[in-house]
């Protein structure tokens, strides 16, 4: 797959990346409500630098809270932005809140 953000708008086309990714996967979760709009906007410029710089290391996926509940829900995601290192569909690692470039890729370098 690319080195771009994927974007899952639906649960089986989150689950559809999952099984066609021969790479860990970066999920990372966003929502729409106001208090998170702008968190998201700061994560999808971080995770946008990090899919590029890891671009064959692993698959990034953007995936709305509300259009991937059973997603959400599978991976425990309680608020926006959250992400999840997925291996094989299992997280090894997870990240909630704002989080800087570098705390990303600190805790991405040590499960890739």
């Amino acid at each position: 797959m690319a080195h771009r953000v994927h974007q899952a708008r639906e649960d089986a086309e989150f689950a559809f990346i999952l099984r066609m990714s021969d790479v860990p996967v970066l999920a990372y979760f966003t929502g729409t409500w106001p208090k998170a709009i702008e968190p998201c906007r700061e994560m999808d410029r971080v995770v946008e630098a990090v899919a590029h710089d890891y671009r064959s290391r692993l698959t990034a996926v953007r995936t709305d809270i509300t259009r991937c509940p059973a997603a959400t829900e599978r991976y425990g995601i309680t608020g926006a932005p959250s992400y999840v290192l997925l291996k094989e569909g299992e997280a090894v690692a997870r990240g909630a809140g704002p989080m800087t470039d570098a705390a990303v890729r600190e805790t991405l370098d040590g499960h890739l």
